[in-house]
């Protein structure tokens, strides 16, 4: 059965609009994409300049999460994402926020993503796409979250496609 899956989309490098557009072009290998959030543009967080244009991704797959966390690490390897340092500027960022239900903890892979509860620039453009998922960490829904803004958000004017 195919599982339901949500990942952010990042990029501060470049054109940012358009890697994101590449990105989302390269998914349906791995995801069936069913919604896409608008692009917003945020501060850095725990991350040095420039701006970051977010977006996140829901649909579903086949794939179970660690092969599915490879095929988004290609697609970064693909649109040129060199891992330097630890949240270092970059075209492209693809992050696993959900599968599904699974709750996984290994030295590779944290699902849900730890720390997406905390992050505006996650936070912001899911709300917009009102999916009512819960989060299997904690059971609560996922748009209703705790939330501390870590970021000043404002909405990009960037047409997704």
């Amino acid at each position: 059965m195919p599982a339901s899956v949500l990942f952010a989309l990042g990029s501060n490098l470049g054109d940012r609009a358009l890697f994101l557009r590449r990105a989302i072009s390269l998914l349906p290998d791995a995801v069936h994409v069913v919604r896409v959030s608008s692009f917003i543009e945020t501060d850095p967080v725990d991350a040095p300049p420039p701006k970051y244009l977010n977006a996140i991704v829901a649909g579903y797959t086949d794939l179970a999460p660690a092969a599915l966390l490879d095929a988004l690490h290609k697609i970064e390897a693909r649109l040129g994402r060199r891992r330097t340092t630890r949240n270092a500027p970059r075209v492209i960022d693809l992050d696993l926020i959900l599968h599904s239900a699974n709750l996984i903890r290994t030295r590779t892979l944290t699902l849900p993503h730890p720390r997406y509860r905390e992050r505006e620039f996650v936070l912001r453009p899911l709300r917009e796409l009102h999916l009512g998922w819960n989060d299997p960490a904690t059971g609560n829904r996922i748009t209703t979250e705790t939330q501390r803004t870590q970021s000043s958000v404002s909405v990009s004017s960037v047409s997704l496609w």
